[in-house]
């Protein structure tokens, strides 16, 4: 059986499929798409592109997207070592006839070396030759081309005036205008990580020199906030749930994409809530990630769960959800608005279940096309499609399971007072 056969199979399974899936206002992507991430190195590395994936699946859990990654170290324009651009198109992006595809090339076109107009003609010369050749065969395709992510000039001194990331920013400017003028959305990956850089030097020189440690190659930090450049493109919603309590009118004052439930107000409250989406799993234990996320907006942005209880009269109040201690507040402090998405909670432990198997559907894939398909390509092993249909079968169950482990559940607050 197909890839594709499979997945619409497990299409099929989800709930999104079966019954009519609730407006998500102008985010980029729809029910049904398949998008294929399409890149070098930096998209090989899966970190920018599972983050959006598992934001997609935690913020809009009964919406079936379905997500390919098929980034190559060392592409260029003109293809690599995964072979030329036109076997590279037809075997790793149109082969899934994607709904949407994201490109992002440049860090090898440019040749690490200050700005060369013959190289320049190459790459802009091969864009246009990747847009060509998947908008003729695939009409309708949604392309957002990626301004490629920053070369590190800004933790560091660039190797001569004004370093290589400027080379890759003209190269950036370039391809935006080649995809404004196809109607096509233009995701900046260069810029908020920049500025991001420099908050975080200016923070601690030291740990922010980690954040790409060779440069080039991104740690999850940095990849966390190009993810979070990418989905802005894609007019991702900031809020995950927002719920405010009025205490002392005993209500449910305003709820957005959550419902409230058995709410009682005594000494403290108690309440059943349940979140349509999750927030996104953050490994704020890392230092280096901790420090990218202070030094952008990316919480701001994208990761908002507000908590609002007014009409409190206790000096303190601890927060348990689901008899777990989440964390002790001033009333002050939960007037304003407690964001849920930054703290311990059984959404967060959720979400990165969820992420958990973002990352293994994704390896059953690489091992599938990058250790079966391509380098056994042309011999004539009789297992080959078993090993691959096997592959196949085993990603769709994983996907099944990660679609499963996201949708929403109910959770049991206990807002207690403090003496």
């Amino acid at each position: 059986m197909s890839l594709l056969r499979r997945l619409w199979l497990l299409c099929l399974l989800l709930p999104a499929c079966i019954a009519p899936v609730r407006a998500q206002g102008a985010f980029a992507l729809k029910q049904g798409d398949r998008v294929v991430f399409y890149g070098d190195s930096i998209t090989d590395q899966r970190l920018y592109t599972t983050f959006a994936e598992t934001y997609v699946v935690t913020r809009f859990p009964r919406m079936n997207v379905t997500f390919v990654h098929s980034g190559w170290g060392g592409d260029r324009v003109t293809g690599g070592g995964g072979g030329p651009i036109d076997l590279r198109l037809k075997r790793d992006v149109i082969t899934y006839r994607p709904t949407v595809m994201t490109i992002m090339l440049g860090m090898n076109d440019g040749s690490y070396r200050a700005f060369d107009q013959g190289i320049y003609d190459t790459y802009i010369n091969g864009y246009k030759h990747i847009l060509q050749s998947v908008q003729t065969a695939l009409p309708g395709l949604r392309v957002t081309v990626i301004q490629p992510s920053p070369f590190d000039d800004t933790t560091r001194a660039p190797g001569w005036d004004p370093g290589y990331n400027s080379v890759l920013v003209r190269y950036g400017d370039s391809i935006k205008d080649l995809a404004l003028q196809e109607k096509q959305t233009v995701a900046d990956l260069n810029s908020p990580v920049v500025a991001m850089l420099v908050k975080a030097k200016e923070s601690d020189a030291t740990q922010a020199q980690k954040i790409i440690p060779d440069r080039v190659h991104p740690g999850p930090g940095g990849h966390l906030i190009m993810a979070e450049a990418l989905l802005k493109s894609w007019n991702a919603p900031a809020t995950v749930a927002a719920v405010e309590i009025d205490a002392a009118g005993k209500r449910v004052a305003n709820t957005s994409n959550a419902t409230v439930r058995d709410l009682s107000v005594a000494s403290g409250l108690t309440w059943t809530e349940t979140d349509n989406a999750l927030p996104m799993p953050i490994n704020m234990s890392d230092p280096v990630v901790a420090l990218a996320v202070r030094s952008s907006d990316f919480v701001e942005a994208l990761d908002q769960e507000p908590l609002k209880v007014t009409g409190l009269t206790a000096a303190k109040y601890s927060l348990k959800i689901d008899g777990q201690e989440v964390g002790t507040f001033t009333p002050e402090q939960l007037a304003g608005g407690v964001n849920l998405a930054l703290l311990p909670t059984p959404m967060a432990k959720q979400a990165a279940e969820v992420h958990q198997l973002t990352l293994q559907h994704n390896n059953i894939h690489f091992t599938r096309w990058r250790m079966i398909e391509v380098p056994l390509q042309g011999q004539s092993y009789s297992h080959i499609r078993n090993a691959t249909g096997g592959l196949d079968a085993l990603e769709v169950d994983v996907v099944a399971a990660q679609r499963a482990a996201a949708q929403p559940k109910a959770h049991h607050y206990e807002l207690t007072p403090q003496s």
